[in-house]
């Protein structure tokens, strides 16, 4: 699949990915919690939880590349077919 810096690359891509659809999950507003407009966007997080929201995204980026790994590791993928490797 590759050398370590292709594959810190591939993790680092699936993660940043996760993350972008793992943050709007249980996220509430401060319109929908009723808070006072104080100037703060209407549709701001009350609490992001982001911790929590990096935490759940490592393990599961970590689930999805385990996945990707073994499917082309045992060849479940040939990778060969792909147009640039011809």
């Amino acid at each position: 699949m590759g050398g370590p810096i292709t594959l810190i690359a591939i993790y680092l891509t699936i993660w940043w990915t996760v993350l972008f659809a793992i943050l709007p999950l249980g996220v509430t507003s401060r319109a929908d919690a009723g808070l006072p407009n104080d100037g703060s966007d209407p549709g701001a997080p009350v609490d992001p939880k982001l911790k929590k929201k990096f935490f759940t995204t490592t393990w599961v980026s970590a689930i999805v590349f385990a996945i990707l790994w073994l499917a082309i590791h045992f060849k479940l993928v040939d990778l060969s077919l792909l147009p640039w490797r011809r």
